[in-house]
């Protein structure tokens, strides 16, 4: 499956508000408090010494990749382009094709 494939099917699960806005909250809401589950995991993981469950993980990522996609739905943007675009800043940002302390810190601003 790919992004595109995933974001039609993804949305099939979005409620209909009747209203873009709402759906637009509902989405921006969404994300950050998956967002915030995740985060969770990793304090747990890293600070209480929890043992990091994979399946665990790949779940909460799946909450944030769907409401991430939905959101990209609602403004008429497919994630292959959204995945795309950030290879191409990464790309440019980082030429050697790896990270560099160097080239973050050389970075012009707003990349």
């Amino acid at each position: 499956m790919n992004f595109n494939e995933y974001q039609d099917a993804a949305f099939k699960f979005c409620r209909d508000h009747n209203d873009a806005k709402l759906q637009i909250i509902n989405a921006a809401l969404g994300l950050t408090g998956e967002t915030g589950e995740v985060i969770d995991e990793l304090k747990k993981f890293l600070f209480h010494d929890h043992h990091m469950d994979p399946i665990k993980l790949i779940s909460e990522l799946g909450d944030v990749l769907w409401y991430l996609s939905n959101v990209a739905t609602l403004f008429g943007v497919t994630m292959d382009d959204v995945a795309q675009h950030n290879i191409d800043k990464l790309s440019e940002r980082y030429p050697s094709g790896e990270f560099k302390s160097e080239d973050s810190m050389n970075r012009k601003e707003g990349e």
